[in-house]
C-alpha cells in the first residue's frame, strides 16, 4: 500500500486527534495508534532542538498519550 506523509502544526495535529476521537473507536483506533507513534517519534527526535528553542516537549507529548 502506498504511504502519504503529512506535515501539520501541533495545533493542527491536536484538531486531527480531536476529530478522530469523535468517530467510532473500532473504525479509527489503528489510525490513531499510527499517528500517535509518528508524532511521538517526531517529538523524541526533536526533543533536544525543541528544548533549545524554548518549546516544552513534555507538554507536547502529553496530548498524544
Amino acid at each position: 500500500m502506498e504511504k502519504v506523509k503529512f506535515e501539520v502544526t501541533l495545533d493542527e495535529a491536536k484538531k486531527i486527534f480531536e476529530a478522530l476521537g469523535k468517530l467510532p473507536f473500532a473504525e479509527v483506533y489503528e489510525l490513531i495508534g499510527k499517528l500517535n507513534d509518528q508524532a511521538n517519534a517526531t517529538f523524541s527526535s526533536n526533543a533536544t532542538g525543541n528544548r533549545e528553542n524554548g518549546y516544552n516537549t513534555k507538554d507536547q507529548n502529553d496530548f498524544l498519550k
